[in-house]
């Protein structure tokens, strides 16, 4: 992944202004293309639900928070789900932001090859 690529956290836009993320070739509510993209980075969202999981997959830290988020852009909602930041507490209704990382879970703890899968994303922070 490029240097760009790596800061910015796409939503994907079709003609009749619908989100989706992640990517889809067609937009799932119209069956539209995306034509557009718009950088969630700097946005802040809803949290939509949470869990804490504690059997987690080998290299993902344990607990691990995730949350489902709503991000609002124009008018329109977009929904994304992901970790927590570490010790994050949040309910329903806070807000969070995403925040980088460079390794969402241990890459030698794969059972893949590393070089065949991205271990960064964004997490979510109490905004």
């Amino acid at each position: 992944m490029s240097e760009d690529e790596s800061t910015t956290f796409e939503a994907h836009r079709c003609p009749n202004g619908h989100l989706t993320y992640p990517d889809h070739p067609r937009c799932p509510e119209c069956a539209e293309p995306q034509v557009e993209t718009v950088d969630l980075a700097d946005r802040t969202a809803e949290v939509v639900t949470w869990t804490t999981n504690t059997a987690t997959p080998p290299g993902v830290r344990s607990p691990n928070s995730l949350a489902i988020v709503e991000f609002t852009v124009d008018g329109e909602p977009v929904r994304a789900i992901g970790q927590l930041t570490e010790d994050a507490e949040v309910d329903i209704g806070d807000r969070v932001r995403p925040v980088y990382a460079d390794e969402l879970r241990n890459p030698d703890a794969g059972i893949r090859e590393k070089e065949s899968q991205e271990w960064d994303g964004y997490r979510f922070e109490p905004a």
